[in-house]
């Protein structure tokens, strides 16, 4: 009976705190991966949770791996990472390149593309 007792006490509190193993995940981002888009201001990728913006990263490389220069933002609920752009992109193929890191301190890191056309 001990070890079936032992056994339910230790099992709930492994899954009352399974949350906080979890971790911010990419929920959105504009342009998104693999959209073509006639040419953005802005890209915008919103994550679960909030993150810590100090030690977060937002870049933007063209076709030919040359960085696109970019003004870092963060929403005011902490959630969202973004880019702003001094003009237009032209037409082609841009490749993001992400990392976060979340309220646990673990590192999320994450690339996607898309085209201007």
């Amino acid at each position: 009976m001990n070890r079936f007792l032992s056994l339910a006490v230790a099992s709930a509190m492994v899954l009352s705190t399974t949350p906080a193993f979890a971790h911010a995940r990419l929920v959105s981002a504009t342009p998104g991966d693999g959209a073509t888009v006639a040419a953005p201001r802005t890209i915008s990728l919103t994550f679960s949770e909030r993150f810590a913006a100090p030690f977060s990263t937002v870049e933007l490389e063209d076709s030919q791996g040359r960085p696109v220069a970019l003004t870092k933002t963060v929403s005011e609920d902490g959630k969202t990472l973004g880019g702003s752009f001094a003009a237009p992109l032209t037409a082609g193929t841009y490749r993001v390149t992400w990392a976060i890191a979340a309220a646990d301190g673990h590192r999320m890191t994450g690339t996607y593309s898309f085209t201007v056309r």
